[in-house]
């Protein structure tokens, strides 16, 4: 497992708002841990295309500083297309709306981080496999052992990029507004609207024979 610090090349070094750049990979494994969609930017037939994916990680991959899955069907084009190529990889979590005093100050509180480069097809059965199952398990931790094995059919059906964690910078804003002083003397009221993922519980199937298990009701339960 890597403890260098993130944004080890140039083009993943924060130049704007350098003030709420983040360079500790833990932070960034936290927001990985913590965030389910991911969306990833690839050039296809020559114009860029921004897809939004499951993922997972894996800290201790092949890959140099732990390793980004993403997958996707074998007959989509984005997914083909970028096999060998540079990809980038966004997760953001948004955390609360900053109304300020003007609206030029109105931000997000957030936390994002941007992974960059090339892609690889995982072309190992055991290493696809797994990755496979770390998605699913980052949707709902310790579901993949409940569930039965990956069929052939649906491994030949189904691709797995990986992007190495090297290449990554990482943003956060968790402050109020930040306002010119004539604003705020002004008297407008400026603050913070937190925002945070709720579910409703879990929803069993109309065919679902089972009660629901503790899988389930503990992913449910991050989100109450």
């Amino acid at each position: 497992m890597s403890t260098s610090d993130l944004s080890p090349t140039p083009r993943t070094t924060v130049r704007r708002g350098k003030e709420r750049a983040l360079v500790d990979r833990e932070e960034m494994f936290a927001l990985l841990d913590d965030a389910l969609v991911a969306h990833v930017g690839v050039v296809v037939d020559g114009h860029p295309v921004v897809i939004p994916v499951a993922f997972a990680v894996d800290r201790d991959g092949p890959d140099a500083d732990g390793t980004l899955y993403i997958h996707g069907s074998v007959a989509a084009r984005w997914l083909t297309g970028a096999e060998d190529a540079t990809v980038c990889v966004t997760i953001t979590e948004l955390d609360g709306l900053v109304a300020a005093r003007s609206g030029f100050h109105h931000s997000m509180n957030y936390r994002s981080v941007v992974v960059i480069g090339p892609a690889r097809i995982v072309a190992d059965p055991e290493e696809r496999a797994r990755a496979l199952d770390l998605t699913v398990d980052h949707m709902i931790a310790g579901r993949a052992a409940t569930l039965r094995p990956h069929t052939k059919k649906e491994l030949a059906a189904t691709s797995v990029l990986a992007v190495a964690l090297h290449e990554a910078s990482m943003k956060k804003r968790a402050e109020g507004p930040v306002d010119d002083p004539e604003d705020v003397a002004a008297g407008v009221w400026g603050g913070v609207v937190p925002l945070r993922r709720v579910s409703s519980g879990p929803v069993s199937g109309a065919d679902s024979h089972d009660e629901v298990p503790a899988d389930v009701l503990a992913a449910a339960a991050r989100f109450t």
